[in-house]
């Protein structure tokens, strides 16, 4: 199998130009996530009313906006302690849910099995009368593959995210729950929020193109459910490797990117599938193995956090990254499939069966 997979284009940090207009005077900020931290001048404050962010050039992916230092200490890890709480939470959550989702599939199919022939005779019955569109739409739809259907709706929350992004009286909101900022006091929700928050529209289509290209894979390899699962807990593990790794280097600063949960996905393919073909997708005929792909992005990416490089987020690609690693080696046994307790559980509050004794 060969994938033409965006491999180069993993990267959490972009550098955009904020510019808090005041007066008629603008103020450049760069915005540079997870990279570096520079003292800003204490007047112009980036919580004006007014504040709006404007492309300025894109280098990469997940971008930082530089705000004032927090009153308290850079390296005050207490404030991490809420969203580790969140991150632990909300994994829980995820994973339960999804174990509720698939239970609740399963049992629809058995129940409707036959409405869903009488379904199928009226759509035949039907299709005649729809237009042309109406039917190459539903046809294109059929086309694709589960895990492309899966990642669908995750693109289309991406897009209208980005196309918020657009909008300039929504520019203080944005910043505030879909940028993702230790030194910020809203913590737990942007760390969800941002991995569906892109403002360059490069770095989301490039984005947006690799989830795409691994998705069938990947969902082959989990369900369409655990996939889910993974994949939102990953943007909120990532985001938080992100905060302890800002807090520990001093380098603070709002970011966004889907990036994290997508090293999640491609790190469970290849390591599911090590000797699977990858390309670039502008060079096609330079071919190498999922697996030394994959070595090679952590190679990168520890070496970036390591010598303090500056244009990527490397602490949330490696932690996306091994948190995929680790699930596929490890996290299926010890979480998806020890599910079935929690399903029995929920079985017998769906059935009443537990106040009556039955089963």
């Amino acid at each position: 199998m060969a994938w033409r997979s965006y491999v180069g284009l993993f990267c959490r940090s972009s550098e955009y130009t904020l510019r808090s207009v005041r007066g008629g005077s603008r103020w450049p900020h760069n915005f540079q996530q997870h990279c570096s931290f520079r003292k800003v001048a204490k007047k112009p404050e980036t919580k004006n009313v007014g504040e709006e962010v404007l492309p300025g050039h894109f280098v990469s992916t997940k971008a930082a906006l530089h705000r004032q230092p927090p009153s308290r200490s850079p390296r005050s890890f207490s404030r991490l302690l809420r969203p580790l709480v969140f991150t632990v939470g909300f994994t829980g959550c995820s994973f339960g849910s999804a174990a509720i989702w698939q239970y609740e599939s399963l049992k629809s199919r058995v129940q409707s099995y036959f409405d869903g022939l009488r379904a199928d005779w009226l759509d035949k019955v039907r299709l005649p009368k729809r237009g042309e569109g109406h039917k190459e739409l539903i046809q294109f739809w059929n086309s694709l593959s589960e895990g492309q259907r899966t990642v669908t709706g995750i693109i289309a929350a991406n897009v209208l995210v980005f196309c918020c992004w657009r909008l300039p009286a929504l520019q203080r909101s944005m910043i505030k729950y879909f940028t993702s900022d230790p030194a910020s006091k809203t913590l737990c929700s942007p760390m969800l929020l941002s991995t569906f928050s892109h403002f360059s529209f490069f770095h989301m289509a490039a984005n947006m193109y690799v989830l795409w290209g691994f998705s069938s894979s990947a969902v082959s390899i989990l369900g369409r459910e655990q996939f889910m699962a993974v994949y939102l807990s990953a943007g909120v593990i990532s985001t938080f490797v992100s905060y302890v790794s800002k807090m520990a280097s001093g380098r603070l600063g709002p970011s966004l990117g889907a990036s994290g949960a997508i090293m999640t996905v491609v790190a469970i393919v290849c390591t599911k599938m090590p000797e699977a073909k990858l390309a670039i997708i502008f060079l096609p005929m330079l071919t190498f193995t999922a697996a030394n792909a994959l070595k090679a992005i952590i190679a990168i990416d520890t070496a970036g956090l390591v010598l303090g490089w500056k244009i990527f987020d490397h602490a949330a690609h490696l932690g996306g990254a091994l948190f995929g690693i680790w699930y596929v080696t490890f996290g299926h046994e010890l979480i998806w499939k020890n599910r079935e307790p929690f399903v029995k559980l929920w079985h017998e509050l769906r059935t009443g069966s537990g106040g009556k004794g039955g089963h």
